[in-house]
């Protein structure tokens, strides 16, 4: 055997023999730089309130490895059911206690959207997606139109969020703080290390269904019988819907007026970038006493149950019987409540529609879109396709491709349509987009029907916020 053969030889056996003595780690036992903890199993030790693994000497690794002397106590939570279940883990938000009505969502991404999105008021929220909170928290910032980049409103709606692993280190360019920070700033408590698998079979199988969310050491030991308050009796669109008239992008070529249910920032971004004027009312006020004034009307997304609204309700039905109607258009609340002024009965869902995977079937052309959708209920449209119905001149639009739930209406004549899915999209996708400009299209014809003489589309203009506006009946 050559020189060179020995001593590599020799190099093989003692890196072996260095294997085979050095210490197994674990996990659990230390923390590493620059490197994502695994929640899951961080969660498991504190959720047993047990003292974390006695960890090796220091000395004995080399870098990056740094130990701590003694793992933090982390405080126990739990999503107790009204089924009766419970689910325990780790508090990573505020430490208080809240109640709900517990449902989930499958979107891969976007979850500061979704926190922040009034249709979710009410509600805990559980993500299917196992890992969140990797990429933080964005800021508060504002764009041309003086709306909010990276939220659809301005603080978290959701009752809580339940998550099966919290990711403690995040990366993005525009975040300014973790999700566990944002949660305990504005005071939401949250919960990882949870098998959020088995709760969505329960919510699928069993259907939604309210819940508590408790934080604290006691939260394991305590079995007293818990009272489970229903947010949907209450009317949370009324909560949600802004309080004065405001005006965004007053200088537009075409007005529109909005009714805001628990509108989405991004809603108002995609009609204002698209040139128009914008006037948001509240989800009461008697938008048929200004009608002349505006080129449209758009009703918005909203929480709760519709039949909460009856006041829009009945301004809708009012605007439908109009001699000469504005064009008129609805996104998921506002589909809902058209519907209702139509004749149409709503219900609830088992469990809802809630994420960006759901595809939804253009019955005008078959066409199949993937869309973003986060509701409870659901209009009952079989009477849409009955000879001699109560409901005349109205057709079914869209229909779920996974469910056959109703996904938008149309008026065979007027200008009148909705649609149940959200095709601003904000996280995507953004298939069905094109509907506001169908929208506008209309209004600038029913504009251009008026004023019988040209006009141009302006450029949508920077305004620095959202500016009141008096409006006289």
């Amino acid at each position: 055997m050559s020189a060179f053969n020995k001593a590599a030889l020799m190099t093989c056996s003692m890196a072996m023999r260095s294997i085979a003595t050095r210490p197994t780690l674990v996990r659990s036992a230390f923390k590493t730089s620059g490197v994502r903890s695994l929640a899951t199993v961080a969660d498991t030790v504190f959720a047993a309130n047990k003292a974390a693994p006695k960890t090796p000497s220091a000395s004995t690794f080399s870098a990056p490895y740094q130990f701590d002397s003694e793992a933090p106590k982390a405080v126990p939570a739990a999503i107790k059911l009204k089924s009766g279940h419970v689910f325990t883990g780790t508090s990573f938000g505020a430490p208080i206690s809240s109640f709900g009505e517990a449902v989930f969502t499958t979107s891969l991404v976007g979850y500061p959207e979704s926190m922040t999105d009034p249709s979710y008021r009410g509600q805990i929220l559980v993500f299917t997606q196992p890992l969140i909170g990797n990429y933080g928290v964005p800021s508060q910032e504002k764009d041309q139109f003086g709306l909010l980049k990276y939220f659809e409103s301005n603080k978290i709606q959701c009752q809580g969020i339940v998550v099966n692993d919290y990711a403690t280190k995040y990366s993005h360019w525009t975040a300014v703080e973790s999700l566990g920070e944002w949660c305990a700033r504005e005071g939401i408590p949250a919960i990882s290390g949870v098998d959020t698998r088995a709760i969505v079979h329960l919510l699928r199988d069993q259907g939604s269904t309210l819940a508590k969310l408790e934080v604290g050491d006691e939260v394991l030991e305590n079995k007293e019988v818990v009272e489970f308050p229903n947010p949907n009796v209450r009317n949370l669109v009324s909560e949600a819907s802004t309080k004065e008239v405001y005006e965004l992008n007053p200088l537009g070529d075409v007005k529109i007026a909005l009714v805001d249910c628990g509108v989405k920032e991004n809603i108002l971004r995609c009609l204002v970038a698209r040139g128009a004027s914008v006037t948001v009312f509240p989800w009461d006020y008697d938008f048929n006493q200004v009608m002349d004034q505006y080129d449209g009307l758009f009703i918005s997304n909203g929480p709760g149950d519709p039949r909460a609204a009856s006041k829009t309700v009945q301004n809708l039905a009012t605007a439908f019987k109009n001699p000469a109607p504005k064009p008129i258009f609805g996104i998921c609340m506002g589909n809902q409540l058209m519907g209702m002024a139509a004749g149409l009965d709503v219900y609830k869902l088992q469990f809802g529609n809630r994420g960006h995977n759901q595809p939804a079937i253009n019955m005008q052309n078959g066409r199949c879109s993937i869309t973003s959708q986060n509701h409870g209920y659901a209009l009952e449209d079989s009477v849409l396709s009955t000879p001699g119905s109560v409901v005349q001149g109205w057709e079914k639009y869209f229909v779920n491709a996974n469910d056959g739930s109703n996904e938008g209406i149309r008026h065979l004549t007027k200008p009148f349509s909705s649609v149940q899915f959200h095709p601003e999209a904000k996280g995507g996708p953004q298939d069905t987009e094109y509907l506001f400009d169908d929208f506008l299209s209309l209004a600038r014809a029913e504009k251009l029907k008026h004023s019988q003489k040209p006009f141009f589309v302006a450029e949508p203009l920077s305004v620095p916020k959202k500016v009141p506006v008096e409006v006289i009946a």
